[in-house]
């Protein structure tokens, strides 16, 4: 059995991106065939496509931009936490009894399965009062499978905030469903974009 996990849901045409936002496009630039050996293939993407790093510049101006982020914290023990519920917002209590000994990654599944082709509406996102316990905690990375730790109607994105304040990292759109609860290693590096306000990642969980 592989000690692999992947968490990272497949990027492919069609699939659901934040309403108004680019969305994932591929177009061929050469094909194998007479007089040509080779495959190369252009893609288009929003930085936000599939599972991605969000940067700090992504919700403040003037902030770090995502290749000036320390990779550290993508890298290293993790732990995945059961965090659905009926509610709109995942509160503190929720998962406070998970987090003993918790390390500094944590990941949390907010959502059933997902459809990668069909937007979430209404999906289930972090109270900013839940970011505050985890930063209490000494996290330093949280993860979510969900497109966005604020509810996708927010304006002020309070929970994005929580990150800023306390410099914590944000990892959304990843596929938790096929893992089980548990401590893990996590493998998450972002691209290396330059100036920008996010980038994508191959997220995979490596087995205790």
């Amino acid at each position: 059995m592989s000690q692999l996990i992947d968490i990272t849901p497949a990027l492919r045409t069609g699939a659901a991106v934040f309403p108004g936002d680019a969305p994932y496009r591929v177009t061929q630039t050469f094909a194998i065939g007479p007089g040509c050996p080779v495959n190369v293939t252009e893609v288009s993407m929003s930085t936000h496509c599939g599972a991605h790093a969000d940067a700090p510049s992504h919700y403040a101006a003037d902030a770090k931009s995502i290749e000036a982020v320390a990779l550290e914290d993508y890298i290293g023990p993790a732990r995945l936490i059961d965090a659905r519920g009926d509610g709109p917002l995942c509160q503190p209590a929720e998962i406070d009894a998970a987090l003993e000994g918790a390390p500094p990654r944590i990941l949390l599944r907010l959502a059933e399965d997902l459809d990668p082709m069909r937007w979430p509406e209404g999906f289930r996102a972090l109270a900013p009062e839940t970011v505050e316990m985890l930063a209490a905690r000494g996290v330093r990375l949280v993860g979510v499978d969900v497109p966005s730790v604020d509810p996708e109607t927010s304006k002020e994105l309070p929970s994005h905030m929580a990150f800023l304040r306390h410099d914590m990292r944000i990892l959304e759109n990843l596929a938790l469903s096929g893992a089980d609860f548990g401590d893990y290693e996590l493998i998450a590096p972002p691209l290396k974009l330059e100036g920008l306000d996010a980038a994508p990642v191959r997220a995979v969980l490596r087995r205790l």
